[in-house]
């Protein structure tokens, strides 16, 4: 666990120094962020940095010409560039849940963007991945954009709640739309500002402050930019793009993506300086395809690449994102193998050693990392509740439009495209190959239904003078030589249980007395698959500002 600083050192620290500027690394210095092969630990820290609205095609390494993204295209080089790799949704809050949770947004809690009612949430039944490597001990923050509702601390959706040690920036998503805020969250308070501070700015140092924290516990940071989102908003002027012929919010996107790319660069940097690259993976992706909203024009800079469509499209433009894996210790490899956004979880808990959740919708992809290779998707499902839908199996996708949505009649409408003969889905083959077509619909409707998975991890509540910790097995394996406990000065411990099948739960109770004042830590050790975990768990209580995770 980390311990975060005051709000008062905060604002003394990080955001002093932010508030004087930042001085972006020069090209020849953000290479030196880079450095020399090393071995991948059995449990690196995570660096997980996703993108607002990148397109597929905005980044040198897989086209771009008109913006340069050096650093980008250097992890892209000296990493793992997934060339088909889907977001989770062709826009923010769903997409953003299937990255988080594991699941699809035919099976996630959140489906689609906060349109026409109030923004939809995570639940108290969402296990997120910084939850599952909180649990095994890792320390873990969210900077950035949230993207779920409610504003209010202590309820279920807030980042602490659902594994973040600490959380600074956006709650919701609409916020998140202004770049020069007038308060972000940190924790369970709003940190006021003055309304003239550049939140990027805000987030890249806090977030190269948590890097640098001293401890012996792996980190999982989960880095999530409000850029290159619209508005078109930038510190300053559009920089070496100023003087282009382009309109004026086509000028600043294109210094938003620089920004993110030299963002990324300090970040990796600050991995260097703090002796700690050689053991950290860093996921670089986005959340959907590109924009066109206020002036933005993503033909210009051609940001979905050779695909059709944009953002909140479910043709491949909407869906298809950079991702790029990259550490000292992976060889350069480029990976044609479909995955998607919810591939992240359980590649994070096999990467850590913790047993993987059961019920998902996504893989690990740890062998594609390593060139070994992973398990194949046999199809990938995207949901837009009452507007469009699609699935890909193999080379085939259908699209399936609800009535009166991007032009569909009364009756709706159904499209079929060969993606490996036509990637950017030009030719429609559903009237030439009819079966094909109602067979992946028929598919993609088993695949679309009520959250399947078990309830996973570590509980504690307190009921009749005791306190109750429950463990639940939610993986797809036996837990052997179970102990539950509680730590503290008098670490209380009960007597082993030789097997916890999956689906299934144990719980114990302790005296309320016997565990000494102070917060309550469950704890929780046992074995999976050969080897040895503890999870570890603090008790929640309701009655203050923050959580105790």
């Amino acid at each position: 666990m980390i311990n975060a600083p005051s709000r008062r050192a905060f604002f003394a620290g990080t955001l002093a120094g932010t508030f004087a500027g930042v001085t972006l690394p020069a090209a020849a210095d953000a290479a030196d962020a880079f450095g020399a092969a090393a071995a991948l630990p059995a449990r690196p820290n995570f660096v997980v940095i996703l993108a607002d609205d990148l397109g597929w095609g905005e980044i040198g390494s897989q086209g771009q010409r008109l913006i340069s993204t050096p650093n980008l295209d250097r992890l892209a080089a000296e990493g793992v560039r997934f060339e088909t790799a889907y977001s989770g949704a062709p826009l923010c809050a769903p997409s953003r849940c299937a990255l988080l949770t594991g699941l699809h947004a035919g099976h996630g809690t959140v489906r689609e963007n906060p349109e026409g009612g109030p923004q939809r949430s995570l639940t108290g039944a969402d296990l997120t991945f910084a939850e599952l490597l909180q649990l095994s001990g890792y320390r873990t923050a969210c900077i950035g954009k949230w993207g779920f509702g409610p504003e209010l601390p202590g309820q279920d959706s807030h980042p602490n709640l659902r594994g973040f040690d600490e959380f600074f920036g956006y709650i919701g998503h609409v916020h998140a739309h202004q770049y020069f805020p007038k308060y972000l969250w940190h924790n369970g308070a709003k940190l006021r500002l003055d309304g003239k501070s550049y939140a990027p700015h805000l987030f890249r140092e806090r977030a190269v402050e948590f890097i640098r924290q001293d401890g012996d516990d792996p980190f999982l940071l989960y880095y999530a930019t409000n850029l290159p989102h619209s508005p078109s908003v930038i510190a300053g002027d559009a920089g070496r793009y100023e003087s282009r012929p382009w309109s004026g919010p086509n000028r600043r996107h294109a210094a938003q993506v620089a920004r993110l790319d030299n963002d990324v660069a300090a970040l990796v940097r600050a991995l260097r300086d703090a002796g700690v690259a050689e053991r950290t993976l860093v996921l670089f992706t986005s959340d959907n395809g590109p924009h066109s909203e206020k002036g933005v024009t993503p033909e210009l800079f051609d940001s979905n690449g050779p695909f059709r469509g944009d953002k909140r499209d479910v043709y491949e433009g909407g869906i298809r994102v950079p991702l790029i894996a990259w550490s000292p210790g992976l060889r350069a490899r480029v990976v044609k193998q479909p995955v998607a956004s919810w591939d992240v979880l359980p590649t994070l808990a096999d990467l850590a050693g913790v047993p993987v959740p059961a019920q998902l919708d996504g893989h690990s992809f740890r062998g594609l990392l390593t060139g070994a290779g992973a398990r194949k998707h046999d199809h990938l499902v995207w949901n837009r509740p009452r507007k469009a839908q699609a699935i890909r199996r193999g080379r085939w996708k259908a699209v399936r439009f609800a009535p009166h949505i991007s032009g569909a009649g009364p009756e709706g409408r159904v499209e079929l495209y060969d993606l490996a003969a036509d990637p950017g889905e030009r030719r429609d083959l559903a009237a030439a190959r009819p079966e094909l077509a109602e067979e992946l619909l028929e598919r993609l409707d088993r695949s679309i239904g009520e959250d399947p998975r078990v309830p996973y991890g570590l509980r504690s509540e307190i009921a009749d003078g005791q306190v109750v910790v429950t463990l639940h097995n939610g993986s797809s394996v036996p837990w052997r030589s179970v102990r539950l406990g509680l730590d503290g000065p008098r670490e209380l411990r009960s007597h082993p249980v030789e097997r916890v099948d999956p689906g299934t739960a144990i719980a114990v109770g302790f005296p309320l007395a016997a565990a000494g004042r102070g917060r309550i830590t469950a704890r929780a050790e046992f074995d999976a698959d050969g080897r040895s975990h503890v999870f570890r768990r603090r008790h929640h209580d309701t009655t203050g500002d923050a959580p105790a995770r």
